[in-house]
Order: C-alpha cells, then sequence, then structure tokens
C-alpha cells in the first residue's frame, strides 16, 4: 500500500509540476512580449521642486525625462549620473533593471515548477529500477 502511495504522489507531483510550470512559463513569455522594448541610456540625475528626476538622449535624439521613485532615488543614492532603461515609444516611462521584476519572478517560479516536476519523475524512474 505505501508503494503504491508513493507511486501515485509522484507521478502527480511530476505531472502538475511540469504541465504548471509549462503553464506558468508560457504566461511569463506573454509578459515578456508585453513588456515590450527597452533601450539602455546613460542619464543625468538632478534635483528639481518636485523632487530628484533623470534625464536623458533617447536613441532618436530626443530627449527623455522621468521623476524618480523612492525606491529608484534610493538605488541611485548620491551619483549624478546612472544607467537606465527606457521604453521605446512612451515618453517618461524608465527603470533601473533592463527586464521586468515581476516578469523575472514568474519565470523563476515556472523554472522551480518544470524543476519540481523533473525531479518527481527522475525520482519515480529511481523507485521503478530499485523495486525491478
Amino acid at each position: 500500500m505505501a508503494e503504491q502511495a508513493l507511486d501515485a504522489i509522484l507521478e502527480i507531483f511530476a505531472w502538475i509540476g511540469v504541465g504548471t510550470g509549462l503553464f506558468v512559463l508560457t504566461f511569463a513569455l506573454i509578459l515578456r512580449l508585453a513588456d515590450g522594448t527597452w533601450f539602455a541610456a546613460r542619464a543625468v540625475v538632478e534635483e528639481s521642486d518636485s523632487g530628484r528626476l533623470v534625464r536623458w538622449f533617447d536613441h532618436e535624439g530626443g530627449v527623455g525625462e522621468a521623476a524618480l521613485s523612492h525606491d529608484q532615488d534610493r538605488q541611485i543614492g548620491t551619483d549624478d549620473m546612472a544607467d537606465i532603461f527606457y521604453r521605446q515609444g512612451v515618453p517618461g516611462r524608465m527603470r533601473l533593471t533592463r527586464h521586468s521584476p515581476a516578469v523575472r519572478a514568474v519565470m523563476l517560479l515556472g523554472l522551480g515548477l518544470v524543476g519540481v516536476g523533473v525531479l518527481a519523475f527522475a525520482a519515480s524512474v529511481v523507485v521503478l529500477f530499485i523495486r525491478g
């Protein structure tokens, strides 16, 4: 009875892990595509009446400007220049990382689920050969 329970648990983890993981990875791909294109730029950090902001030249020669959030301001610190990423076609949109942290989190969740599924499948194969 215990052997059948172990087989069932491993099979459930394998199917659910791989199936759910692939679904979550597909969702991460959709999120990545919806995130759009972001270009790297070197920005100047300036003080303004409403707080600190960054200004940069975009790839078409225009000037972009965005106010820094509290977290971004803390990450930049006292530097007067910062490496940023700005959104193509959306003025005033920038961030400090190339890829979205949300997309990265969803992708890592999907990879973790697929990993659990693969490990459960490998364990079921090992159990099968141990009994054989």
